[in-house]
């Protein structure tokens, strides 16, 4: 079986420190491959409560395009085309069951939500494994050690200390510098006479 990360997440947008916490995750577990699972653009807005999601086929398609020349790098719309939105559990026993040997990929600002706004979380952690990278300024070996529920399942959770330049990243920051720069667009749309917009 092709031993993977399974990467979860609304990737909305992709950002480059996806991509390369991926490929560093990859290398530093000895994983042959990181597959991309996007979740539904409703379940982002809904259950997630994100001011803005892009479409389900936008945020594939850009997966895909990423990609496309990185070997390594796979793409699954099983969430995206399932009728609700998939369990990561339920998710993790069909990449099994089409051959895959997955551990779950996430970042230090999910461990508060796992006892309580996770659901098969130990059967998670006891078939598949966990593997956290480091977000922000998190401390994760104190945080696990310090919480009972996490300690617990510490045994089967691996730390990875993300490279300082990528700890910080977000698609939410992504998509802020996005709305200032349409803004500023628009702004200069209505200050410039249009027959010279595109000498600019």
């Amino acid at each position: 079986m092709r031993r993977v990360l399974a990467f979860f997440g609304a990737f909305n947008p992709p950002t480059a420190a996806h991509v390369d916490l991926a490929r560093f995750a990859m290398h530093e577990t000895g994983r042959e491959g990181v597959i991309f699972v996007p979740s539904k653009s409703a379940y982002i807005q809904g259950e997630q409560g994100k001011d803005y999601a892009y479409s389900d086929a936008v945020r594939l398609k850009m997966l895909k395009i990423l990609s496309g020349n990185r070997p390594w790098m796979d793409v699954t719309d099983c969430e995206l085309t399932a009728q609700r939105q998939p369990r990561t559990y339920d998710t993790l026993c069909r990449l099994r069951d089409e051959g895959l040997d997955p551990a779950l990929l996430l970042g230090s600002d999910k461990l508060p939500e796992l006892e309580h706004g996770w659901l098969h979380v130990e059967e998670i952690a006891h078939a598949f494994g966990i593997v956290c990278l480091t977000r922000g300024k998190d401390a994760c070996d104190e945080q696990i050690a310090g919480d009972p529920y996490l300690s617990a399942l510490s045994p089967y959770i691996r730390v990875l200390q993300t490279p300082e330049a990528l700890r910080d990243v977000s698609s939410t920051r992504v998509r802020e510098l996005m709305s200032q720069i349409q803004a500023l667009k628009r702004e200069v749309i209505e200050l410039v006479p249009g027959d010279i917009l595109a000498m600019l």
